[in-house]
């Protein structure tokens, strides 16, 4: 027997994909983001543009580490995305007066005129007719509890 093939039956093999809890949580994250495209490309947003929106339109102005526990980004992959998003003039960054440390994001005008044209996404979203209501609760409470889970103590 090679050292590539395994002595555990296939049944038993706990390195295969179809038992990894990892792999759908991956595989429906990434179907669902394509799920997305569409509805953002009217917007001209990016999936994570669209995130970081929509922790700023509960709340701005946030530092970018704020936004970063959130969204659970570290401000190396953030940074480049709100250069961007600044770039396309959806947010505003500035270092924080009393701490020049903290940069400060707060939405511009058209950041927050995206608001409006954004609120009918989640309807559309939750159209989908693979889930019911129910079971779309049900999966969004497990999926936080995993995360919370998972998340190191702060």
């Amino acid at each position: 027997m090679s050292e590539t093939e395994s002595t555990a039956s296939p049944a038993d093999d706990v390195l295969r994909l179809d038992r990894q809890l990892c792999f759908p949580l991956y595989a429906a994250s990434n179907i669902l983001t394509r799920a997305y495209r569409p509805l953002l490309d009217g917007l001209g947003l990016t999936y994570p543009q669209y995130l970081v929106l929509l922790v700023l339109w509960e709340r701005a102005p946030r530092a970018v580490g704020e936004i970063g526990q959130q969204l659970f980004l570290d401000t190396g992959t953030l940074t480049p995305l709100l250069k961007r998003m600044e770039a396309a003039d959806l947010v505003h960054r500035q270092r924080d007066p009393e701490d020049e440390r903290r940069v400060i994001i707060s939405l511009t005008a058209r950041g927050e005129a995206l608001r409006a044209q954004a609120r009918a996404i989640p309807g559309q979203m939750a159209a989908t007719p693979c889930l019911t209501l129910d079971e779309a609760q049900k999966l969004h409470e497990t999926v936080w509890k995993l995360i919370r889970g998972l998340t190191p103590a702060a």
